[in-house]
């Protein structure tokens, strides 16, 4: 039998969207990195991290946004801000009752995207 997706384990659509619309919220109201979002458009990040979450894990979404790399560039993004970012996702995924087996599997997809957001090893 075939495994379903991380997608559909997810949730599908509208989980994805629930769990990201907590994720910006839990990140605007976090001291450590809400200025990295001062001059944000959040309805444009949301929609474009649904987007790309659910691309990733396998999902009918398509990410046509900018790479990490480019998006992030210039924002002096420091070891510890993404590591209080994932500390905020992970948050937000026990929040949700995302199971361990699939918060991991989705940190595993994420994580290798930190070598193109952080700037400064701090």
């Amino acid at each position: 039998m075939e495994q379903r997706s991380l997608y559909d384990r997810l949730g599908g659509q509208s989980a994805i969207v629930a769990v990201i619309d907590g994720f910006v919220g839990r990140c605007a109201a976090d001291d450590r990195i809400n200025a990295k979002f001062a001059r944000t458009d959040v309805p444009r990040l949301k929609s474009m991290l649904v987007d790309q979450v659910a691309s990733a894990t396998g999902g009918p979404a398509t990410y046509t946004g900018r790479s990490m790399r480019e998006t992030h560039d210039g924002m002096a993004v420091t070891a510890g801000e993404f590591d209080a970012l994932v500390e905020d996702l992970v948050a937000t995924l026990n929040a949700f009752n995302v199971p361990a087996a699939e918060q991991q599997e989705l940190i595993g997809i994420l994580g290798p995207l930190r070598s193109d957001i952080v700037e400064v090893e701090t």
